[in-house]
């Protein structure tokens, strides 16, 4: 069962497939203000949430400003911030996203931004940039 979710997801977050609206009302909609909370709480930058049902995928991204991102929206939104690491950061959290959804519980992930990187050699880096964003662990 994780496996066929597992493509559902990717899909629908890599390959840019549809999503539900009417499953996004079904079982997100209502817990916008508890997961706001949860952002405040965890001081992350955004929190987004992924469900799948019956096939159909659906997605709500939160900002720290209570803007709400829905679906196709959300996507788009989790691609700006995300940038270049976009699809590397999916291709970790989706198997672990699909398993979550496998055994019943809604994927949340809370996303902080990683500012002021510090090296261990004294600031000196290998010449790659330090990352811009950096996915938080997923919470249930």
């Amino acid at each position: 069962m994780s496996k066929k979710i597992q493509e559902l997801l990717s899909r629908a977050l890599l390959e840019k497939g549809e999503m539900a609206d009417s499953l996004y009302e079904y079982e997100l909609q209502e817990h916008i203000d508890y997961w706001y909370e949860g952002l405040k709480a965890d001081r992350d930058e955004f929190v987004f949430v992924v469900t799948e049902n019956s096939g159909h995928v659906a997605m709500v991204l939160i900002m720290a400003d209570k803007t709400v991102h829905i679906n196709e929206n959300a996507r788009a939104k989790l691609e700006e911030f995300w940038q270049s690491n976009y699809s590397a950061n999916l291709k970790l959290l989706i198997p672990l996203m699909a398993q979550e959804l496998a055994s019943g519980v809604l994927s949340v992930t809370g996303v902080k931004t990683v500012t002021g990187v510090k090296t261990a050699n004294g600031g000196k880096t290998d010449g790659r940039k330090p990352p811009r964003r950096a996915w938080g662990k997923a919470k249930s």
